[in-house]
């Protein structure tokens, strides 16, 4: 499997993934489940939202316990983030049956769309969507940066965008969610291959608009200058160490000027702000001293600055009971936080929900150079399948 789907959407120049919502590589990923789905006889379906499900036993029975993660990549990405755990959900739905297990319940495999949000700015576009924490109207708005709509991009893919919307009755049949996924730092040690998620830190992105004046950059003197790039810049400092002081995280990792020449001063800079906290009280301080810092040098250097918070996601706390049971099914293995948001997430406000994390040796994530070794996936696959059984055999 994995060497099937490891050639899709890879870029020949930087040896990343662009695996994005509603593109060629992701409709080749979408095939790609199918086709999985089917060779093993599981009952393929494909939701109102786009996410795609393989299910062993009834779709419509009650209780089901459900696993898998997501397919697209962040530009660049690496091979791991979120196919790993769609791999290993297929894998140990394969060792389930090696070992003759019977199954009480229902289970499913899922491939949640549009979880990085880097074609369309909003993380976990799918479950968001299934969950009811994002609208259709707030999805009917969303455009990439060629403004192509949401909509328009699932419509020319084949999917009905007028379809979209929260869908309870089918997370009303879930009993359970357990999403496994490459680690994204370096918290499992080289004898801890697998471990269990405590928490997702409190996380989202802001949208800084520093509207300037664009002018000649050979004629105007310093002085008569209104220039959002400095306003950018020192705002993109202040966000280090405003984080720093909070042991939080704050990141501007995208950014889009206007003209955008090189001997034009820019009329608008827009970045975009990452940031999260251990608690929800610390990163909302922490972007409200950088949006401060960005108000008071825009005065000194005449620009506006306009804030939009493009997406939020509060602190989750994974369901205590499903937590320890994963813990205990599995020896007592690792149990620790994440600053990474995921469809887990999402689902966990309606659905008890769990994740297991697959160690990471450099803790390097969403680049080419993330990596599992083969051997702590396949300890992964194991894990996953033993607390698939503990859960859907009772």
């Amino acid at each position: 499997m994995w060497a099937e789907l490891l050639p899709v959407g890879r870029s020949a120049a930087s040896g990343g993934y662009r695996r994005h919502a509603w593109n060629a590589a992701d409709a080749e990923c979408r095939a790609w489940f199918e086709e999985q789905a089917r060779a093993r006889g599981l009952a393929y379906e494909l939701d109102r939202n786009g996410n795609q499900w393989a299910w062993l036993g009834d779709p419509a029975g009650d209780g089901a316990i459900v696993t898998g993660s997501h397919l697209d990549s962040v530009p660049d990405g690496g091979a791991y983030d979120g196919p790993l755990g769609v791999v290993s959900s297929l894998a140990a739905v394969d060792e389930l049956r090696r070992r003759g297990a019977r199954l009480d319940r229902p289970l499913a495999v899922v491939n949640f769309g549009d979880e990085e949000g880097a074609r369309f700015g909003v993380a976990c576009v799918g479950s968001r969507l299934a969950t009811g924490l994002l609208t259709p109207d707030q999805a009917h708005e969303l455009r990439d940066a060629d403004g192509v709509r949401l909509p328009d991009a699932m419509e020319r893919a084949g999917h009905d965008p007028a379809a979209i919307g929260a869908d309870p009755e089918r997370l009303a049949r879930i009993g359970a969610f357990v999403e496994l996924h490459v680690e994204q730092g370096r918290w499992l040690t080289e004898d801890q291959p697998v471990g269990v998620a405590s928490a997702i830190w409190p996380h989202g992105r802001w949208r800084f608009d520093f509207h300037g004046e664009a002018n000649h950059a050979g004629t105007t003197r310093i002085d008569d200058r209104r220039d959002p790039m400095l306003t950018f810049a020192t705002t993109v400092l202040a966000a280090r160490k405003k984080a720093r002081l909070a042991g939080a995280l704050a990141t501007f990792g995208r950014v889009a000027v206007e003209p955008n020449g090189t001997n034009a001063i820019a009329s608008l800079v827009r970045g975009w702000l990452d940031s999260r906290a251990a608690d929800e009280a610390t990163l909302d301080a922490v972007v409200e001293q950088i949006r401060q810092a960005a108000d008071e040098r825009g005065e000194r250097d005449g620009v506006k600055v306009e804030l939009t918070r493009e997406s939020y996601t509060p602190v989750v706390d994974f369901d205590g009971p499903l937590r320890d049971r994963l813990a205990r099914t599995l020896g007592g293995v690792p149990v620790l936080p994440t600053g990474a948001g995921h469809d887990a997430g999402i689902l966990a406000s309606a659905v008890p929900t769990a994740m297991l994390f697959v160690r990471n040796p450099s803790g390097v994530s969403h680049s080419p150079a993330e990596h599992a070794e083969e051997a702590d996936c396949l300890a992964g696959v194991a894990a996953l399948a033993d607390v698939l059984e503990d859960l859907a055999c009772q």
